[in-house]
């Protein structure tokens, strides 16, 4: 018995197979731990960057302008100040004047309080005075 010869193309050249794809390299397992690892440093970098964040907007001092009305609350060394609306029963001080590129709160008249503020680079005082009621 005789092993058949290869089958030919029209021409007369052996047929040629495509080649079987090769084998793809077995995935590697990940590491359970490795995972979980990088799960808690993702999830701490998170939790960073919203504290951070959170705070470095709802902490961020009140720009207001002359005219404004302003509730301020707090100790002197630590002011919290939030805009208001002169008509809203909270607001306690009304802004006369902001003093731009300054802490020397006696940019203010005598009377005046005023209230040093800085927001990134830059630096202001709040001319108050006491809402009529």
């Amino acid at each position: 018995m005789t092993t058949p010869p290869p089958p030919q193309d029209a021409s007369g050249a052996p047929e040629q197979h495509p080649a079987a794809p090769a084998p793809e390299a077995a995935a590697k397992p990940k590491s359970g731990k490795g995972r979980k690892f990088l799960n808690v440093v993702v999830l701490i970098v998170v939790a960073v960057v919203v504290k951070l964040g959170i705070s470095y907007f709802f902490n961020a001092p009140v720009r207001a302008e002359a005219g404004d009305c302003v509730k301020v609350t707090g100790s002197d060394n630590s002011p919290e100040v939030e805009t208001k609306g002169c008509e809203d029963k909270d607001a306690n001080y009304k802004v006369l004047k902001v003093v731009e590129n300054t802490f020397d709160t006696n940019a203010c008249d005598v009377g005046e309080a005023a209230l040093a503020q800085q927001w990134e680079s830059e630096k202001f005082v709040l001319c108050l005075d006491l809402v009529k009621k």
